[in-house]
């Protein structure tokens, strides 16, 4: 089954061309099962790639999806026109009234900022509280999976001693989740991040579905928030990685190859892909578990 985006967002193109089934407006209105309603909180500063990211991803699932782009509030985008914003996003006051079936919260560049002394924390908090009553099921990633583990359970951070940075080998921990149905015992995963999660601040009720020994956990369940927490980016498009390293060699930092991306380390040539497969099969798994779920009457979501 297809998603159903704005109608003339940017991204449909792309995903159009990739062969992803996109919906319109008209058609999607004939349909007689409800459509899943899906919204994604976009922290990154590059917009455009990262909806695309996503909605890639949740366009191959089987089932009818309707993807609202929703924007903090108390932030102004330095990077994206504000008319692009006006015409495809939806802050979070213009939404905070519905409920959604499941609800996305990215990463964002800001790491280095304590979580209280960020401008819009008291809105991600008010997001994050939000969830709990009108939201199925949520997926935080990365920045927002730190956030979220931080507020919810008081988890805490600490600055690594080297970033962590390329596609590495990760293994599945404890018992299998459905969330993680059909991967296999020790998928590849992109990683690009210098903050880690202090494990002796997890409480029982986290579950460590997917671990790195040597870099940290990448992925954990929490049934009584009814969230999972991606602190890494299997979201990433084979350029991800390979752009961000382009960014800090011409800032003059000196930032190492991404590990495990360039074919024989070459880094002119074209990165491979080892995850996408696994990407997949994590979007399609969560939808699939939202979708058999989710009360039929979205008003009866937190209910």
């Amino acid at each position: 089954m297809p998603i159903r985006i704005p109608d003339h967002l940017p991204a449909r193109r792309t995903l159009e061309a990739e062969g992803v089934n996109v919906m319109d407006s008209t058609r999607a209105a004939r349909q007689d099962i409800r459509p899943l309603q899906i919204g994604l909180l976009n922290l990154m500063p590059n917009k455009e790639r990262t909806e695309t990211q996503f909605a890639r991803l949740i366009g191959s699932t089987p089932l009818q999806i309707e993807l609202t782009l929703v924007r903090v509030s108390d932030h102004k985008a330095k990077n994206t026109p504000e008319d692009y914003l006006n015409t495809f996003y939806k802050t979070w006051e213009e939404v905070r009234t519905r409920k959604f079936d499941g609800f996305i919260v990215t990463g964002a560049p800001i790491a280095h900022i304590p979580f209280e002394d960020i401008k819009y924390w008291s809105e991600m908090v008010e997001i994050m509280n939000w969830t709990q009553t009108n939201v199925h099921h949520t997926m935080f990633i990365c920045w927002g999976a730190q956030a979220a583990l931080h507020h919810f359970h008081g988890v805490r951070r600490h600055r690594m001693a080297q970033k962590a940075f390329g596609v590495f080998r990760h293994r599945i921990t404890g018992d299998r989740s459905p969330f993680l149905r059909g991967f296999s015992d020790s998928p590849m995963i992109p990683v690009s991040r210098i903050n880690d999660v202090d494990r002796a601040s997890l409480g029982g009720d986290l579950e460590i579905l997917i671990d790195n020994a040597d870099i940290g956990v990448c992925m954990l369940g929490d049934l009584k928030q009814r969230a999972i927490y991606f602190l890494n980016h299997l979201e990433y498009d084979n350029r991800s990685l390979a752009d961000e390293y382009e960014r800090d060699r011409k800032a003059g930092l000196d930032t190492l190859p991404p590990a495990n991306l360039f074919p024989n380390g070459d880094t002119s040539a074209e990165p491979e892909n080892r995850w996408r497969s696994h990407a997949h099969l994590l979007f399609q798994n969560w939808i699939n578990e939202i979708y058999q779920t989710t009360p039929y009457e979205i008003g009866e979501i937190g209910v």
